[in-house]
């Protein structure tokens, strides 16, 4: 049996920033990881361009059954912090949008630089070789592999959650923390397209617009697409975050304006004004035929008010059902995850079990869109780092 500090399970982007730090720190760290290579859903975010931080870094931009919970771990790892932790890696950032922040070099670049990073400080990095068993055993923890088994005085689980199963996403780290009596908030896709049954917009495909989308008690202004399935962009991804089963989406494809208002305008021009040549003022043309409907052959001065209440209902407060979203298989992150009411928000370490850490997506932590996942996982390993 081969004895560490700390064995790390995942070698994801919180499992080798970890390790990095704890190695840093003197403590001999083994990280294992079933996959060929390292960091395999840092190499596919944001595209292969790797959205790594948010300047627009807040608590509020986070869904956590303990809303309190990721301050402490936010407010020691800024979003400057980790530009300067690729700077010396010598990797550059570009800011796209809202304070996005992505590696000028890709999303590739990223991940060799913390597999370096690890590997660098001492760590020890076994891939190809998956974590089976875990058991606790006289103050320490036991691990078994298919190659072996390892005992160390810490535990970090870092295995992420089950979102792009097509790079190795696995379901363990819920099963360890069940096997210690810790609550697990059911996981369920998001930040993930979403499924409308008997879809009648497939000729829609491939349209985009800003919209303001709602659900429930939540608001979100952002781009919408059209899909052959349902909907999806950056406004139906982040509400993917909220929405549940059976509930409503209601779309305003006009933020910021009023249609009933340049109705009335166009009316006072002329009258004349076809109602779906008011519309492609708006709207792709595609769209704006859809939304004219058996009214878009009208003039303006035609509609009456049944007919103009619909069209402002449709533009307005288009009430979508959607049936599911696009599985894991799409989702870019799991919402739900490890109950974090049981762990220390400074250290990561689990309340009653002293050596036992989680970190990153594996918690019930779910960040919105633009690069909050990415700093979670950055923020709870340093944090974790720091204590072991």
């Amino acid at each position: 049996m081969n004895t560490w500090d700390v064995i790390v399970i995942g070698a994801g982007a919180a499992g080798l920033f970890f390790a990095g730090h704890a190695a840093g720190r003197g403590r001999s760290v083994l990280v294992l990881d079933p996959g060929a290579k390292p960091a395999r859903k840092v190499r596919i975010s944001g595209g292969g361009r790797c959205n790594f931080t948010n300047l627009d870094m807040d608590a509020g931009r986070f869904v956590c059954g303990n809303p309190h919970f990721v301050k402490s771990a936010l407010a020691c790892f800024t979003p400057w912090d980790m530009v300067e932790f690729l700077g010396t890696h010598g990797l550059t950032y570009e800011e796209k949008a809202l304070g996005q922040l992505f590696c000028a070099e890709g999303a590739g670049a990223v991940a060799r630089a913390l597999e370096r990073f690890a590997t660098g400080a001492g760590a020890n990095l076994r891939l190809g070789e998956a974590a089976v068993e875990v058991q606790r055993e006289e103050g320490a923890f036991g691990v078994t592999t298919g190659q072996g088994r390892y005992r160390a005085n810490s535990l970090v689980v870092a295995t992420g959650g089950p979102s792009w199963p097509g790079v190795g996403a696995t379901w363990f780290g819920y099963d360890v923390a069940r096997q210690f009596d810790l609550r697990v908030e059911p996981p369920r896709p998001a930040l993930v397209p979403l499924v409308c049954g008997q879809w009648s917009y497939v000729d829609l495909a491939g349209l985009s617009l800003p919209v303001r989308v709602s659900c429930a008690e939540t608001v979100i202004a952002d781009d919408l697409l059209f899909t052959h399935k349902g909907l999806s962009g950056p406004a139906i991804l982040r509400i993917s975050m909220h929405w549940k089963k059976g509930e409503f989406l209601v779309l305003d494809l006009l933020p910021g304006l009023n249609m009933a208002a340049l109705i009335d305008a166009a009316r006072q021009e002329t009258g004349k004004t076809l109602v779906r040549k008011l519309l492609a003022r708006h709207f792709p043309s595609r769209l704006a035929e859809r939304l004219g409907g058996q009214a878009g052959g009208l003039a303006v001065a035609e509609l009456d008010r049944e007919a103009m209440d619909s069209l402002v209902s449709r533009v307005h407060q288009w009430q979508v059902m959607p049936t599911r979203s696009e599985g894991w298989e799409r989702a870019e992150v799991a919402a739900g995850g490890v109950d974090t009411r049981a762990f220390s928000s400074k250290t990561m370490e689990a309340n009653g079990l002293p050596g036992l850490y989680f970190i990153g997506e594996v918690l019930d932590v779910t960040g919105e869109l633009g690069g909050y996942n990415l700093h979670w996982a950055w923020a709870s390993a340093h944090a974790a780092a720091q204590a072991v």
